[in-house]
C-alpha cells in the first residue's frame, strides 16, 4: 500500500525507506493514576449481605431497632373510646399462620431500615378470613401508570410475575421512608452509612489477614553476599516458596526463620501512622450507629460520651428512633386497614408498655401525685386513661 503515499516514491528517485520501531531491548514507564476506591451497592441485597449479614455493628443496630418496635403492643380507638378486643388487633396478632405478629413486624421493620421500603399483601382467606404477608423487596417493582402515579405492585419470584393493585381498595400497601431523590421508592438508613459500613468490612479483613501472616506486620529478607551476586530465579522461586509454606499462617506464628549465607531478616513493624486504621475502625462504627439512630453506647463503641449513662441514652433510643418509626407505620396500617374494619377505627401504639421508658413514667406519675391542686380525674386524663365511673 506504500504506492498510496504520495512521498513513498518519486519520478527519477528512489522510494523512501520505511521507518522501522522496535521495542525489543527499550524500557518503558507507566503511569498509573491513584485508583478509585470500591464501594458496596446500594440494593436491597448488597446492603443485607454486606451490612447485616457481615457487619457485626449493622447486624446488631438493626436488630435492636427491629425487635425493640415489633415489641411496642398495638390499641385500637373507636373515635376517642380505647377498644379491648378487635378484628384488628387480632389480625396484627396473628397476620399469618406462619408468623405471630411479633415475627411479622420484625421483618417489616427490618426490611424498611435495609431498603427504605417495605410492602404488605392483604390476602382474603377462605370463610370470610384475612391474612397479611409481606413481600421481600428486591422482588418487588413498583408500577406506574401514564401520569406517573403508583397503581400496582409487581412481584417476581423467578420466571413468574403477578400484580397487586394499590388503588384505595386494593390489595397492596407501600411502605417508604424518605427519598429526596426518587418519587415511588424511600431510601434505606443503612445506605446513608455506606461508606463507613466498607471501611469497617475492610478493617475487619485486613486484621483476617494479619493474623493468617504469624499475627505480625510482613518483614523483608534480604540477600547481601560478599561476592555481590544476585539469586538465580530457581533460588528465588524457590526461597519464596518455603517462606510461604513453612513460615505463614496463624499455626506457624513462632516458628524460628533458618536463614542460609548471605540471607538477613528485616522486620516490618507498623509506624502510629498505620495503626490509625484501628481509630478509623471505631470511626466508620460511631457512623454506622449514628446514620441508624442507634447510641453508640448501646452497641460498645469505644470512645463515645454522648450521654451520661446507659439508661439516657436507652431512653433517647426509644424516644429518636423506635416511637417515630413505630408511630409511621401505625399510620399507614391503619389508613390501609382501618377502612376494612369499619369507619372510625384508628390504630396506634402503647408507649405505656414500653420497658425502656419505665423512668419516665415513674417520674410522671411522681409528679401528678404531688399536684395537690389537680383532681383525681384531671391527673387520670394526664396519663392517657378515662375518668372514674360514678357510682
Amino acid at each position: 500500500m506504500a504506492w498510496k503515499w504520495p512521498w513513498a516514491w518519486r519520478p527519477g528517485g528512489k522510494g523512501i525507506a520505511l521507518e522501522r520501531k522496535q521495542a525489543g531491548g527499550h524500557g518503558f514507564v507507566a503511569l498509573h493514576a491513584q485508583g478509585e476506591a470500591l464501594w458496596t451497592r446500594r440494593d436491597y441485597a448488597s446492603l443485607a449481605r454486606e451490612g447485616f449479614m457481615r457487619n457485626p455493628v449493622a447486624h446488631r443496630a438493626v436488630r435492636m431497632i427491629a425487635e425493640a418496635a415489633a415489641a411496642v403492643p398495638w390499641l385500637a380507638y373507636e373515635g376517642e373510646a380505647e377498644l379491648d378486643a378487635h378484628p384488628l388487633l387480632d389480625l396484627l396478632d396473628r397476620p399469618n399462620p406462619r408468623q405471630a405478629g411479633a415475627s411479622f413486624m420484625e421483618v417489616l421493620y427490618g426490611h424498611l431500615i435495609l431498603s427504605g421500603n417495605a410492602y404488605l399483601e392483604l390476602v382474603e382467606a377462605a370463610g370470610g378470613s384475612r391474612e397479611l404477608h409481606l413481600l421481600r423487596p428486591d422482588r418487588v417493582t413498583v408500577v406506574a401508570d401514564d401520569h406517573g402515579w403508583p397503581v400496582a405492585l409487581e412481584h417476581r419470584l423467578g420466571a413468574a410475575k403477578r400484580r397487586v393493585p394499590l388503588e384505595e381498595e386494593g390489595r397492596g400497601l407501600h411502605l417508604t421512608l424518605f427519598h429526596p431523590l426518587d418519587d415511588h421508592y424511600g431510601f434505606a438508613p443503612l445506605a446513608a452509612a455506606l461508606q463507613a459500613l466498607d471501611i469497617h468490612n475492610a478493617a475487619a479483613r485486613w486484621n483476617k489477614a494479619l493474623l493468617d501472616n504469624s499475627a505480625r506486620p510482613s518483614g523483608a529478607l534480604v540477600y547481601a553476599p560478599k561476592e555481590g551476586a544476585n539469586l538465580s530465579d530457581e533460588q528465588f522461586d524457590r526461597l519464596k516458596s518455603e517462606l510461604e509454606e513453612g513460615y505463614s499462617g496463624a499455626a506457624r506464628a513462632g516458628r524460628p526463620l533458618l536463614l542460609e549465607g548471605g540471607l538477613d531478616w528485616k522486620a516490618m513493624s507498623l509506624s502510629p501512622r498505620d495503626m490509625d486504621f484501628m481509630e478509623a475502625r471505631n470511626g466508620a462504627a460511631r457512623d454506622i450507629a449514628l446514620a441508624l439512630g442507634v447510641p453508640p453506647m448501646l452497641l460498645g463503641i469505644p470512645g463515645d460520651n454522648t450521654y451520661a449513662n446507659y439508661q439516657e441514652a436507652n431512653r433517647a433510643f426509644y424516644r429518636l428512633t423506635v416511637l417515630p418509626l413505630v408511630g409511621r407505620v401505625a399510620k399507614e396500617l391503619g389508613g390501609f386497614l382501618g377502612a376494612r374494619f369499619g369507619d372510625g377505627i384508628r390504630l396506634w401504639f402503647d408507649a405505656d408498655a414500653v420497658e425502656g421508658l419505665a423512668a419516665e413514667r415513674e417520674a410522671l406519675w411522681r409528679r401528678l401525685g404531688a399536684a395537690d391542686f389537680l383532681t383525681d380525674d384531671e391527673k387520670r386524663q394526664a396519663v392517657g386513661y378515662a375518668p372514674r365511673e360514678a357510682g
